[in-house]
């Protein structure tokens, strides 16, 4: 049994009416940019998160990067972001013309740490918590400190559609929130696709003026913009899902609860949890083990498609090395030298998981 780290085809499977419907209505209108599907989605997002605002872009790094502009963000800044994150986090904050600045993050859900924050607040313009794996950063705690020190707060939300923090969604808690829609995401397009939700409509219409070449109407410039547009048939997609997206969510939150229960007794694996006041979505299922390249390559070996996220911390990266403190950033190296995700996707079957934790427990017993 071969298991898959994600599998895309169930998700396509259950939309691919609707989708195929949509987008013979786009191709017989020849309407390819804009156009009233992208309007929908962008309101039916923006519902969903509860927010005023949604502003479609092309990708979620354009998304964090156009947010920190619109936020204000200007050349030299600082901006606080988490050790353990994609590195799209941290290119975002340099195409902004910002200055990175890491932090460690909490031993138990390897989350922005916000007593680390709160060391760098002072210099600091704005920070990037980063709700990673499915859940919320904690984000009362970070908007205290925030607050206190007059830091603008811009939220990466890729990995978090539908998750919540004292029932408050993304951009809830920052001056906006941004998102990818990358296939594997919980949201998920047939390609790149992005946004920015927000509740302020100035930092909504500067958004759009950023992704539109810096106009609101043909041929009017008044200031530097970029071209990341939303794609009409990307919308489609997204308008598709996003009515399966809660029942998806449902899916992930059992398969997880599964996991649970089958690795409850393997004392070599440390499970994850979900943080006070957080609704967890899971859009990764991330354990941590010793020894964990050899236990991941027995799981591949046999037939399990597990992966990591990520393997090296934003500040060991050759193109952001110079950003680090000397003294390292221990919690987010320790880490990443166990972190290990396991299969989950919605539709994922019980004989699936079990499989996923037998090997798994193999692994660690040879390898642990």
């Amino acid at each position: 049994m071969n298991i898959p780290l994600v599998d895309l085809g169930l998700q396509r499977d259950r939309v691919a009416a609707e989708v195929e419907e949509g987008f013979a209505r786009v191709l017989a209108k020849t309407a390819f940019i804009g156009g009233p599907d992208v309007t929908a989605f962008e309101e039916e997002f923006a519902a969903f998160t509860g927010t005023a605002h949604c502003v479609g872009v092309a990708n979620g790094t354009d998304a964090l990067e156009l947010a920190l502009r619109a936020a204000g963000i200007r050349d030299g800044d600082h901006v606080a972001l988490p050790a353990n994150t994609f590195v799209a986090t941290a290119e975002a904050v340099v195409r902004a013309g910002a200055v990175p600045v890491p932090v460690d993050v909490d031993p138990a859900h390897l989350l922005l740490d916000p007593g680390e924050f709160e060391k760098v607040a002072p210099r600091c313009q704005a920070v990037v918590p980063v709700h990673l794996f499915g859940q919320l950063a904690p984000m009362k705690a970070i908007r205290a400190i925030a607050e206190q020190h007059g830091v603008k707060i811009v939220e990466d939300a890729a990995q978090c559609q539908g998750a919540t923090h004292d029932s408050t969604s993304m951009g809830g808690f920052g001056i906006a929130a941004a998102t990818s829609f990358y296939p594997g995401k919980n949201l998920g397009a047939f390609g790149d696709a992005g946004a920015v939700v927000t509740d302020d409509e100035d930092v909504a219409r500067k958004l759009r003026l950023l992704a539109n070449h810096g106009s609101d109407k043909k041929y009017s410039h008044p200031e530097l913009g970029f071209n990341s547009r939303l794609d009409t048939l990307q919308a489609v997609v997204l308008r598709a899902k996003l009515k399966q997206l809660s029942g998806w969510n449902a899916e992930r939150a059992l398969a997880a609860e599964t996991y649970a229960e089958l690795l409850a007794d393997v004392s070599e694996v440390r499970l994850p949890g979900t943080a006070d006041g957080n609704e967890h979505v899971w859009h990764l299922y991330v354990v941590r083990v010793h020894h964990r390249d050899e236990v991941l390559k027995h799981l591949n070996e046999n037939g399990v498609g597990a992966g990591i996220h990520y393997p090296t911390p934003v500040h060991r990266t050759g193109a952001f090395a110079k950003y680090g403190r000397p003294e390292g950033y221990p919690v987010a190296e320790l880490a990443a030298d166990e972190i290990l995700s396991l299969p989950l996707f919605p539709g994922i079957t019980h004989e699936q998981q079990a499989r996923v934790a037998a090997v798994l427990k193999e692994a660690v017993a040879l390898h642990g």
